[in-house]
């Protein structure tokens, strides 16, 4: 597996980790609870591997962005947050950027 490729199982893991959290919030439960704990741990496990070969500030820029931009989408999905042309904008410089660094392809 490349780096890149557990980078962005990261980035997913981080979603499931926040969505988690925010279930916490209204069902208390070992669904919830389950999915925070496996979701961080994977997470962070992925990162820490792909840091072996990805710079960290790279690294680090693309799995909070993967973290920001899916619990955005998250939150307007399943829990009818609003969307709107600004949040949308933020939402896709974030993405920007991640796609940015990925494509500049910096490697240790």
């Amino acid at each position: 597996m490349t780096a890149w490729t557990l980078l962005f199982a990261a980035g997913l893991f981080e979603v499931g980790f926040t969505y988690g959290l925010k279930l916490t919030q209204t069902t208390l439960n070992v669904f919830s609870l389950g999915l925070v704990a496996v979701s961080a741990i994977l997470s962070f496990g992925c990162l820490w591997l792909s840091l072996k070969h990805i710079p960290l500030g790279t690294a680090y820029a693309i799995w909070t962005g993967m973290g920001v931009v899916g619990a955005a989408l998250i939150g307007v999905v399943k829990f009818d947050e609003p969307l709107n042309f600004a949040r949308i904008a933020c939402i896709g410089l974030i993405a920007a950027g991640g796609i940015g660094l990925r494509l500049l392809g910096v490697q240790k």
